[in-house]
């Protein structure tokens, strides 16, 4: 099925189609700066709204009284949602919500490179949509970093932005009692945005310790409005009485069939836990994440370069592949700031080239030194936020760190030690771990570190998971040419 908002490949007559994938601060950028310049935009979205994790809302039918109040830049958010809704009443914009890209593919032939965006449609996601475009600028976001540890799976345990997610997008709290732990600027949102709400949250554990931000003080004083948003969350955490934990990690999540505490402590010069400082804190919800990683499985299946974990772009936010852009947290963790300023020069490159045309990088100069800022700015903070680095030493060979096949971390040792693996890919072979649903998207960084094994960018067609009989209904595609045989043993 195709859509019917880009059928056809355009005429002379018609405007360039840009699709832009994923409608966060990054995507809504990028859609309004090429929208305003003769571009038409294809918005595609898995929520049912726009906005991406930052900017998630509520669903109507709940009937929030004062949405903004669990947001952070209201106004920012009010400025894009005004300027959509601009743009899609002119027709400069069709939106698709509820539409999951599983794969993009990118045509050549004697004509200029065109592509089509293949989604899953609606809840059910049994159906696949093919979307038509000229140019495709990817604002895939990213996913959380998570690690594992004793009890890890109960219930009541869940990451830092699903409980903002429940938060934001339900209305609802996780539990009553909560702990916000792990590391990185996520979780200082989760913790007060979890007590503005009515939750009691017991304690904010953050495993970087005051040394850590003694040592980037320049950095911390390049970006004043930062410490000014910091400052802030800290005078939310003293008004609704959360400890702050500094330089403490989550040793054990404790509960029979859910929740019940965890035990903390305060982590050595070593990385490790300091002996006699582990203390129990009760509670039915722990909020945990260790960081972000960027989403990259689309722009890896067009075979777009990757620098890292993160898409490599130019200066322009084009990536290696003509015709495609990237903007956001796919191309490097930095927070709403960056992506806004990355979307907005991708918005302006993808519409003056598709048109034809030279783009003037004047022309997005405040975007620039924005970029410019935001990105140092984290790069500075990368060697504040990161795990302890002792993390894997604390989990158990009892402790299943491979939800979907139920795979533990013994079993993962002893394919390393027992067995020889030496690589990622060798341990999912032997121990199964990274081969079910989510295909390693999150348990590789959990897996590779119990391993001992270097993390590597994964290679995953598709970019989701995908029934069958769509797999089946989708047109014949050209078969790659047989293999050559394998060579006959040598005689004993």
């Amino acid at each position: 099925m195709t859509e019917r908002a880009a059928l056809s490949p355009p005429t002379p007559q018609t405007r360039p189609v840009l699709a832009v994938i994923g409608a966060g601060p990054a995507g809504l950028a990028a859609t309004l700066a090429a929208a305003a310049r003769g571009v038409h935009v294809t918005l595609i979205d898995s929520a049912e709204q726009p906005g991406g994790q930052f900017y998630r809302q509520p669903a109507p039918g709940l009937g929030a009284r004062r949405p903004r109040s669990l947001h952070h830049r209201w106004r920012t958010w009010e400025r894009l949602r005004t300027g959509l809704d601009t743009h899609l009443a002119a027709g400069r914009v069709t939106l698709l919500s509820d539409r999951h890209v599983w794969c993009v593919e990118r045509h050549i032939g004697p004509s200029p490179a065109d592509f089509t965006v293949h989604a899953l449609l609606g809840p059910a996601q049994d159906e696949s949509v093919a979307i038509r475009a000229d140019g495709v600028l990817l604002a895939t976001g990213a996913y959380e970093k998570v690690l594992p540890f004793p009890g890890w799976t109960l219930p009541g345990v869940v990451t830092a932005g699903g409980a903002q997610a429940l938060l934001k997008g339900g209305l609802v709290l996780p539990g009553r009692t909560a702990v916000v732990a792990g590391t990185g600027p996520l979780l200082l949102p989760v913790a007060t945005g979890l007590a503005a709400a009515g939750a009691t949250v017991v304690a904010l554990v953050e495993s970087a310790a005051p040394k850590d931000f003694a040592r980037r003080t320049r950095v911390l004083a390049a970006a004043p409005d930062k410490l000014a948003e910091g400052a802030e969350y800290a005078a939310q955490l003293v008004r609704h009485g959360v400890p702050l934990k500094l330089g403490h990690t989550v040793l054990e999540a404790h509960g029979v069939e859910r929740l019940e505490s965890v035990t903390i402590a305060a982590l050595g010069p070593d990385g490790r836990p300091a002996p006699g400082t582990a203390r129990r804190l009760p509670c039915d919800t722990l909020a945990v994440g260790h960081g972000l990683l960027p989403h990259t499985d689309l722009a890896d299946g067009l075979g777009c370069r990757l620098d890292g974990p993160a898409v490599h772009v130019d200066d322009e936010q084009r990536t290696d592949v003509p015709g495609v852009w990237a903007a956001g947290e796919a191309t490097g963790v930095g927070g709403a700031v960056l992506s806004l300023a990355e979307g907005h020069i991708a918005g302006r490159s993808a519409a003056a080239r598709l048109r034809g045309t030279a783009p003037d990088p004047a022309e997005w100069a405040p975007a620039d030194r924005a970029r410019s800022r935001s990105r140092a700015f984290f790069e500075g903070l990368d060697g504040v936020y990161a795990p302890p680095a002792r993390w894997a030493e604390l989990v158990t060979d009892e402790t299943v760190v491979c939800r979907c096949e139920e795979v533990t971390a013994g079993a993962v040792r002893a394919a390393v030690g027992s067995l020889g693996a030496g690589d990622l890919r060798t341990v999912k072979l032997l121990a199964r771990a990274g081969m079910g649903w989510c295909q390693g998207r999150m348990c590789e960084a959990g897996v590779a570190g119990v391993a001992g094994c270097p993390q590597v960018p994964a290679h995953r067609l598709p970019a989701r998971p995908v029934p069958l009989g769509v797999l089946a209904a989708q047109p014949d595609q050209p078969q790659p040419p047989p293999l050559s045989p394998l060579p006959s043993p040598p005689p004993d």
